[in-house]
């Protein structure tokens, strides 16, 4: 399908860079922990509050315009981080990445579009599998581009990669939203995405709810990750080899999410409604949290994150789906923007204080994470009682009576 070649290859650009980028703002422009993990929070920021009006104008103007304005400000965003003068053009970098940063919220929209409600969670779990083909192959390779050519090259060869994706979304991608569905879209007054219509959503407050709770949580590793991995998986360890290490690591990661997508995801949604995924998925995710707290050693990493990728995969694309049956079909666009926004705020919040946590104490991050993950199983449960899910074992068949 060519929206999901076109995600994986914006999805190969932006996984070079994150093991790097921590990495790369320390050794360049002598930046500390608290204020290289300020960088995530700006790009974040930025997302909140224009992830729900892309989402929106999707709706009303087309999923391939706001999928070529996001793209090129993608292009635009890796190039200013290869050639940034000082630390201020890298925060302004991620504000503008953020900015446009519709990509997969209107690639997610896209695929509601064309897909029946009883498979979107199946089909929204493709994109998280593309991120882990992204994530197999896009760490490392920046890690090695970086340890063998410099820290300069892997954005430029992301930022070629994000103007490939623009070629690609303008010659291959047909219109989803008919000329008549975008004005109906424009002109539908049934409610709307308002503040006041979220909050009176009762199952979309929990969702919401369930989806910044456990954001949180990976928001303290996202913004450290790559911190803890010099510091603590390899210590000892050169920059180059724990930058590659770090890399090695993500792409674990990457490929739980692709065995999670393509396999297990579709034999759990045989056996369990979407909302006991969801709690499935943050109980696996609040181990693997753990584990990284507690065992601090390279193997330990590479099994939780393993685990955490799994975990991610069985949560993420049912939150999504269910968060698109609880609004009428003309915002879909709108709501995926408001769950993203809220991913954001979340990731805002976390990745700000993940610095300060991780100077602190380095496996801080991932012990409250843990902690905060476990709570999200209480809104995670009402969700369930919300939605009526259900699980559907076979019984097994019964002795015959002599």
């Amino acid at each position: 399908m060519t929206i999901l070649l076109i995600v994986l290859v914006q999805m190969l650009g932006a996984a070079m860079i994150m093991p790097i980028l921590p990495l790369y703002a320390q050794s360049q422009y002598n930046m500390s922990p608290e204020i290289i993990t300020l960088l995530a929070t700006a790009f974040f920021a930025a997302q909140f509050i224009a992830g729900p009006y892309l989402g929106r104008l999707s709706d009303k103007v087309g999923r391939v315009p706001v999928l070529i304005l996001s793209q090129i400000g993608t292009a635009v965003s890796f190039f200013m981080l290869a050639f940034a003068p000082n630390v201020a053009v890298l925060f302004l970098a991620r504000i503008l990445d953020g900015i446009t940063g519709g990509n997969i919220i209107v690639a997610q929209a896209y695929i509601t579009d064309i897909t029946p409600r009883e498979r979107r969670t199946e089909s929204l779990g493709y994109i998280l599998a593309v991120f882990g083909v992204g994530f197999i192959f896009g760490p490392a390779l920046g890690g090695v581009l970086a340890a063998a050519f410099g820290p300069r090259v892997p954005y430029i060869i992301a930022g070629g990669a994000a103007v490939l994706v623009v070629l690609l979304t303008w010659f291959t991608l047909d219109e989803t939203l008919s000329p008549e569905q975008r004005e109906a879209n424009r002109s539908f007054n049934k409610g709307g995405m308002g503040l006041g219509e979220i909050l009176r959503n009762m199952p979309l407050m929990l969702i919401l709810v369930v989806a910044f709770v456990g954001q949180f949580g990976m928001g303290l590793l996202q913004g450290t990750f790559s911190l803890y991995g010099e510091a603590v998986l390899f210590d000892g360890y050169s920059e180059q080899m724990a930058t590659l290490g770090v890399g090695l690591l993500l792409t674990v990661v990457g490929l739980g999410q692709f065995f999670t997508q393509t396999v297990l995801l579709r034999r759990a949604l045989q056996r369990f409604d979407e909302a006991w995924l969801i709690v499935i998925g943050v109980i696996t995710r609040s181990v693997a949290l753990f584990i990284l707290a507690a065992l601090t050693i390279p193997i330990a990493g590479a099994f939780a994150s393993l685990l955490f990728a799994i975990g991610m995969g069985l949560m993420m694309p049912p939150l999504q789906s269910l968060s698109t049956n609880t609004v009428a079909d003309e915002l879909r666009g709108g709501v995926l923007g408001v769950y993203q926004s809220t991913i954001s705020l979340s990731t805002i919040f976390s990745t700000a204080v993940s610095g300060a946590i991780f100077a602190m104490y380095a496996t801080a991050p991932f012990w409250i994470g843990g902690v905060l993950t476990v709570i999200v199983l209480i809104p995670a449960f009402m969700l369930v009682r919300q939605t009526g899910a259900q699980t559907h074992f076979s019984p097994a068949p019964a002795t015959p009576v002599e």
